[in-house]
């Protein structure tokens, strides 16, 4: 399964009830939704993908690499603005305060190929703070690795995921606040099963387990909102 970062904190745990449930062992990849769309272009031997973004899932079923009836919207992420504990930056004065002088580096992903870099940059353009703050942007080669720039102290602040910032680990280390959802195009994320798969029973077990109230419950703790519709996806939101 090659999986967007910002699942890294809730997936291990939809994994292991999962195998627990069917005696079905699931090897979990992540990284940048992007990164991913390049490997299964070019043959990455992967059963199912779980995209920060509808539009890479889109353009692999489009072009032939999946299977079009297995595509599912599974969650809708929120971007937070996160700082360190001690930190003198007040999050919930919104993405404003990162022209503070006392903010001389900011973590987010890689826009180039990971959706919350994208989104990231669209929320400060839309804030009017982009050409104020871009030569403090470090960047990380997905959201999870920004969060580590900010947890290692080499960012002063971060736009993340809400899903990494509801981690135990992040929450316990640092403080945050949610970002306007109208500052950024949402981020459906969706998921479907490869065409060249060995394995589609099982992918398509697992695709129906994300179903499941309990496992919809679980998203939700981790700050997933839960897509409105999830099929006749289209990428006008994007």
């Amino acid at each position: 399964m090659a999986a967007a970062s910002d699942l890294s904190f809730v997936f291990p745990e939809v994994a292991a009830r999962f195998e627990k449930q069917t005696g079905t062992k699931v090897r979990t990849n992540f990284g940048s939704s992007g990164q991913f769309f390049l490997q299964i272009e070019n043959g990455a031997p992967f059963d199912l993908f779980f995209s920060a973004d509808l539009l890479y899932v889109l353009r692999l079923d489009t072009e032939g690499l999946l299977e079009s009836d297995s595509v599912y919207k599974y969650a809708v992420g929120k971007l937070v603005l996160y700082v360190p504990k001690g930190s003198p930056i007040d999050p919930a004065q919104g993405l404003r305060v990162l022209r503070s002088p006392k903010v001389r580096r900011i973590a987010i992903a890689n826009p180039d190929h990971a959706p919350y870099g994208r989104a990231a940059v669209e929320a400060l353009k839309t804030e009017g703070l982009y050409d104020a703050v871009q030569s403090k942007l470090v960047l990380g080669e997905n959201i999870a690795q920004a969060a580590q720039f900010v947890q290692s102290g080499n960012a002063d602040a971060g736009i993340l995921a809400l899903s990494l910032a509801r981690s135990q680990a992040m929450s316990s280390a640092g403080r945050y606040a949610e970002l306007p959802v109208s500052d950024y195009a949402p981020l459906v994320q969706t998921a479907g099963i490869l065409k060249s798969s060995q394995n589609k029973q099982d992918a398509a077990a697992f695709l129906a387990f994300i179903r499941r109230p309990e496992i919809a419950a679980l998203l939700s703790h981790y700050g997933f909102a839960l897509p409105v519709a999830n099929r006749g996806a289209s990428s006008s939101a994007h």
